[in-house]
């Protein structure tokens, strides 16, 4: 199988972790970001798309696809968090989050399967949320987004199975980056209360390389002490 391989959310955080990785690895990497802030690495191209603009996707996807036909895995970690009670969320708050948590990511995978099926052979990795476990307070919309996206994964995975292309998810707990710095709640301080970037680079990193005919289904990564931590308002 090639190693050309895309990631979303390239710029920071997770998805930064993952494209740094697997540019060790030995992988040609296709960064998705909303930001222009690359990687500087020989082997690391940046495609600007903004996944909360849904529209502008139906005609870029189609263009990226044609263009980057030689793309076998693509790792999926765009997203954002924001939370609330659900009256708290204007409508136009609403769909942004459902757009690029969910639908970006189903259009996405939309764009490259028909060149993945004809090959017979792919990766399709989606990052989850612990979230759609136990739900969570003031997530409403946040939950409702990831837990779309795993149920639809679950389906996408019967669906790919016999054309070789294998659909796998990594389920993460609290991870120290950004994604809490608007929110009233974070992780504890201690280094065993949250997980880092890396860890789950190191993950798709093992699910990637694993022999062809097997499938890490879906892998969950936690603190070895959970801890939430609450912010003065």
């Amino acid at each position: 199988m090639s190693r050309h391989t895309i990631v979303t959310g390239t710029s920071s955080g997770i998805g930064r972790a993952i494209a740094e990785r697997l540019l060790e690895d030995g992988h040609q990497v296709l960064g998705i970001s909303r930001s222009e802030h690359g990687i500087d690495h020989a082997d690391f191209q940046l495609e600007q798309l903004d996944f909360s603009e849904l529209s502008s996707l139906e005609n870029r996807l189609p263009e990226l696809a044609k263009k980057h036909s030689e793309v076998s895995s693509i790792v999926f970690c765009a997203g954002y968090g924001q939370f609330g009670n659900l009256e708290e969320f204007s409508y136009r708050q609403i769909q942004e989050l459902i757009n690029t948590n969910l639908l970006a990511n189903l259009y996405l995978a939309r764009a490259f399967l028909p060149s993945m099926k004809s090959k017979k052979e792919g990766n399709l990795l989606f990052i989850g949320s612990e979230s759609t476990l136990s739900g969570g307070r003031r997530g409403v919309v946040y939950v409702a987004s990831k837990s779309g996206l795993a149920g639809a994964v679950k389906a996408l995975r019967q669906e790919c199975a016999s054309s070789g292309i294998r659909v796998g998810t990594v389920v993460p707990g609290m991870v120290k980056t950004n994604f809490y710095g608007k929110s009233e709640f974070t992780h504890g301080s201690d280094s065993a209360n949250y997980i880092e970037p890396k860890d789950i680079a190191e993950t798709v990193s093992m699910m990637l390389n694993s022999r062809s005919g097997t499938v890490y289904d879906e892998v969950r990564i936690t603190p070895l002490k959970s801890v939430i931590q609450r912010r003065n308002r």
